[in-house]
């Protein structure tokens, strides 16, 4: 457990070298702390000791170590205010009520991405989780529509039909009917396999121009059942970052941002917003992520950040919960 004078040197050491990336000198701070520098420097050295800072090479400078990140984090962080420009940035979203909520989580995490720099990742609920519940049709010409795909959790889908030939508009109600009636109940993932071997046939014997609505329909649907559950915004953000220019790394994390697979392991499944720095997380050693599970309509689902170690904690705690609290109330 650190001394007051203890934790304020860690905490800015930590706060100077999240602005700066560059090692903090034992000089640059005995005038914010008002000390000589050999009681700064015999402090640095508490700190050392107790591995919260760390050397990078031969300047005399230090830097948080992963436990001096985890301490600050724990016991000497607090959330930071989000600023005047941050929240109507994101307001303007919630309150837009032509944004499907799919759209308005992506779009506000992409804006976090942007403010600070950061990747982030949406994993949206997994496709098996959700059931259609309904399917609904829009015209927007005569050559194209709209589909809107309604689940058991409410979660809602809405997928653009193109029609290559010339249909009536009553075939398009009768098929529609009939994929109703057929694909109700169906796990999401499942209905691709459901219209090619039960509604297809079905449709033949009632539709004219059945090929031609079968194919279109069969496209949506196929795009929505194995369209990815992961979205990812900013990935090259990340790779600005100091801690990034080294071609190893670069292709490293790159390679691990083009792997669904590793990229879905970041699913939270515990409540609140929380902080997985280095070796913590699964991702990559060299990254910090912020990450908060979120529950719509009994869908569970994750938004995260992913940045360097040396991350604004306090502000990236902030919008998240910001993000969390609009989009489940």
């Amino acid at each position: 457990m650190l001394n007051q004078r203890q934790s304020e040197l860690l905490k800015l050491i930590v706060e100077d070298y999240i602005k700066t990336a560059r090692p903090v000198s034992s000089n640059s701070l005995c005038e914010i702390m008002n000390c000589s520098s050999a009681t700064v420097r015999n402090e640095m050295s508490v700190l050392e000791q107790n591995e919260l800072i760390e050397k990078t090479h031969i300047s005399s400078g230090r830097i948080p170590s992963e436990k001096g990140y985890r301490y600050y984090v724990d016991r000497i962080m607090k959330p930071k205010e989000i600023t005047g420009d941050d929240m109507l940035k994101l307001q303007t979203l919630f309150y837009n009520n032509s944004l499907m909520l799919d759209d308005t989580i992506i779009r506000s995490m992409e804006i976090i991405s942007e403010i600070t720099n950061y990747t982030a990742i949406v994993l949206g609920p997994e496709s098996n989780e959700n059931k259609v519940s309904k399917v609904e049709v829009f015209p927007l010409s005569d050559k194209r529509l709209v589909a809107l795909v309604v689940t058991d959790k409410g979660h809602v889908e809405h997928r653009n039909i193109v029609i290559e030939g010339h249909v009536t508009s009553e075939e398009i109600k009768r098929t529609v009917e009939l994929i109703n009636k057929l694909i109700i109940g169906t796990p999401i993932n499942e209905v691709s396999s459901k219209l090619e071997f039960e509604v297809k046939p079905v449709i033949a014997k009632y539709v004219k121009q059945h090929e031609v609505l079968y194919n279109a329909f069969y496209n949506a649907f196929s795009d929505f059942s194995t369209s990815p559950n992961v979205v990812m915004k900013g990935a090259s953000h990340i790779l600005m970052q100091p801690e990034f220019n080294d071609i190893d790394k670069i292709r490293d994390i790159v390679s691990k941002f083009d792997d669904n697979e590793i990229v879905s392991s970041i699913k939270e499944e515990d409540n609140g917003i929380n902080i997985y720095i280095g070796s913590e997380n699964e991702f990559d050693d060299n990254v910090t992520i912020i990450k908060t599970k979120y529950e719509i309509n009994g869908n569970e689902g994750t938004i995260a950040l992913i940045g360097p170690k040396r991350m604004e904690y306090d502000r990236v705690i902030s919008l998240l919960d910001y993000i969390k609290k609009n989009i489940e109330r």
